[in-house]
């Protein structure tokens, strides 16, 4: 098991389900992110390149997007608060997680993951 998959299995509940999901979810939108450990945080990268990371916190678990800055879609969902560049979408509970809004912003992430870091 890599460190990355240790990270998100070691996690308690609901924190794991949250993770074990996103992941998932990942893959299976995303086709060519590879799951690394980055950070000290499970991170997805695509050509080598920073696609996403999941990090989970005491309150919740974050899925960040490297090229943030340049996603349009959703806004009412992301979360960047103190960060100029990155944005998140954050869940407290695996029931919270909207499918729709995860894929169009995976989707729209991935067509901006060429663009510079800095919008």
């Amino acid at each position: 098991m890599n460190p990355a998959e240790a990270y998100i299995l070691n996690q308690q509940e609901p924190f794991r389900s949250i993770l074990l999901h996103l992941q998932a979810v990942i893959e299976s939108t995303i086709l060519e992110a590879e799951l690394l450990y980055k950070y000290k945080a499970p991170f997805y990268y695509i050509n080598k390149k920073p696609f996403c990371y999941l990090n989970c916190t005491k309150e919740y678990v974050d899925i960040g997007f490297w090229n943030g800055a340049h996603l349009t879609l959703h806004q009412d969902h992301l979360v960047s608060k103190d960060r100029k560049h990155m944005k998140s979408l954050r869940y407290f509970t695996l029931e919270e997680i909207n499918q729709e809004v995860l894929i169009a912003i995976l989707q729209e992430a991935y067509s901006v993951r060429d663009k510079k870091y800095y919008k």
